[in-house]
């Protein structure tokens, strides 16, 4: 053994990268937290919440629907589109506003959308009571070549893109770890969203993607004619630039959800915090509009617009529904009418339920769905949580009873525990890697996980037993340069191996194809894992155990 600090690490890189490859898994696995906390997965809870659920967990491994119980609910998304339209810059948002106005849409079913990189332009529309043919007519005031033909059933892939960011936000702000979303291709050239959530019914997952999370506020005030009208101050997380979670008013009794609008300035100097305030100092909610809204029976949950008085109102709507309606206070009506208010902009937004908050608190999070899910061509698949039990206990006993066996394999063939005893630890290490790595990146552990990791053990003691005999069959080991030359012969044929596995498993790994996605990943991990580290550490390990150097 090399006498210098610096001829150790030389000599013994290798079994030095393991042990820190263990360490590493270690604190991802055990320690609270992991290597890179992630304060999402608790969500909008209370931090005294957050923190029970983290200490009653052992390791931070999680679970998929497999072993944790839970549902997933795939369904494509409700749309259709024209690509490649002919138009000029100018006609962007025209073409926007007559799909609007001729179709009778709302601002957030249709969308004009400009790819910079290829210079086209695609339109979208996002709902299923308009004919391909009137979408085309539309398009058609403005490219010419446009006809009924060219209509292609579905959205674009930045819209899809988008509705996935959303529903994983939507997904950590409710406080749900574990959860995955991504998207699925068919064989007819169609896409689904599939949301893999544990420990959720399909009921509650179905009532989470349903919403399509568009939050505005109205004012509802009288015109100057006296007739009660509407105009939209604030709209979605665009104009809010923080969300508090939802809280209770103990002194008053309500529920709400504190909000700060966004006060970034634009190139004329405006922004939506000093426009808000603009409207409301212009429609009258800071003079004689002040307390001035009855039109609500808390109680019942009901509203009025039928009404002698005039009634200055701010409407809270959530997908074109009213959620609540609240005056203006006084204190906030002060503020607004002096100028003052824009320059801390904060408002409590309050709603009926602690359930509304919350839900009101994670819209605004998450923003809304570009484009609504079709439920109508869902599938969905759900565990429930004893089952689900049932199946992580004896996914345990398989893992101890795969590495029982074949460490008594090893044994019987060896019958020395020089070489087989080192050979079970490294097998081991490396499944052991494998599950902080997935702590590290929070990746949730399913069923075909586990044949993933069973199959790692197998494969990994495959190719330590190829080194092994490789090194040994071949007569005495006498001398360093004799063991490197025979461990290289060995390490070829296992390399071989695992770029042939590697090849084999990648379209499994990057295709939509269910569980057999993730067995596919945790193979390919494994086959890297065990030929960069575990295999070259052997290596290290039986060269000091043979030639005694």
């Amino acid at each position: 053994m090399s006498a210098n600090p610096v001829g150790f690490v030389k000599e013994y890189w290798r079994v030095l990268l393991l042990a820190m490859f263990i360490a590493f898994a270690l604190v991802a696995l055990f320690i609270p937290g992991g290597i890179m906390a992630d304060d999402s997965l608790a969500g909008d809870l209370e931090e005294d919440e957050a923190n029970q659920s983290v200490e009653e967990r052992m390791t931070n491994i999680e679970y998929g629907i497999g072993l944790d119980g839970g549902t997933r609910v795939s369904a494509p998304p409700t749309g259709m589109m024209v690509d490649n339209i002919d138009l000029e810059s100018e006609q962007h948002s025209e073409l926007e506003s007559s799909l609007y106005t001729e179709l009778d849409l709302e601002t957030a079913d249709a969308t004009v959308r400009h790819h910079e990189d290829e210079d086209r332009y695609t339109a979208e529309v996002f709902v299923d009571d308009v004919s391909a043919a009137d979408f085309a007519a539309v398009i058609a005031e403005y490219d010419a070549d446009v006809s009924e033909d060219d209509v292609e059933n579905g959205v674009t892939q930045d819209t899809r893109d988008e509705m996935i960011r959303t529903i994983e936000l939507r997904v950590n702000e409710a406080g749900l770890s574990g959860g995955q979303v991504y998207q699925e291709a068919t064989v007819e050239g169609s896409y689904y969203i599939v949301t893999e959530v544990p420990g959720m019914s399909p009921e509650e997952l179905r009532e989470l993607l349903s919403d399509r999370g568009d939050v505005q506020v109205w004012a509802y005030y009288p015109d100057e004619d006296g007739n009660q009208t509407n105009e939209t101050v604030l709209e979605g997380e665009d104009d809010f630039s923080r969300v508090g979670v939802a809280s209770y008013n103990d002194e008053q009794g309500y529920n709400y959800v504190p909000v700060t609008v966004d006060d970034t300035e634009d190139a004329d100097g405006n922004s939506a915090a000093t426009e808000y305030q603009a409207a409301m100092n212009e429609y009258g909610f800071t003079s004689e509009g002040i307390q001035q809204c009855g039109i609500q029976d808390r109680e019942a949950g009901e509203f009025d617009f039928d009404h002698d008085q005039p009634q200055w109102c701010l409407l809270t709507m959530v997908d074109g529904e009213v959620v609540d309606a609240h005056s203006m206070g006084d204190r906030l009506g002060s503020n607004m009418a002096s100028g003052e208010w824009a320059n801390d902009p904060t408002f409590e937004m309050i709603t009926p339920t602690q359930q509304d908050a919350h839900q009101l608190a994670v819209n605004l999070e998450s923003g809304a769905l570009t484009a609504p899910l079709d439920f109508d061509r869902q599938q969905t698949f759900s565990v429930e949580p004893a089952l689900a039990d049932q199946f992580k206990t004896y996914s345990l006993l398989i893992g101890i009873l795969s590495v029982l066996t074949v460490s008594g394999m090893v044994f019987l063939r060896y019958r020395n525990p020089r070489v087989a005893a080192p050979m079970v630890i490294t097998a081991m290490s490396e499944v052991l890697i494998l599950l902080g790595f997935a702590a590290l990146i929070r990746m949730p552990l399913d069923l075909s996980h586990v044949a993933g990791f069973i199959a790692v053990v197998g494969t990994g003691v495959d190719d330590l037993v190829i080194i092994a005999d490789e090194v040994m069959d071949d007569g005495e080991v006498s001398s360093q340069r004799v063991f490197e030359s025979r461990f290289r012969k060995a390490f070829w044929v296992i390399g071989a191996a695992a770029a042939t596995t590697i090849i084999a498993m990648s379209p499994l790994a990057v295709m939509s194809l269910g569980d057999l996605r993730g067995f596919a990943i945790i193979t390919i991990l494994g086959v890297l894992i065990g030929v960069l580290v575990t295999r070259p550490a052997y290596g290290n390990i039986l060269q000091r155990l043979l030639t005694d150097k």
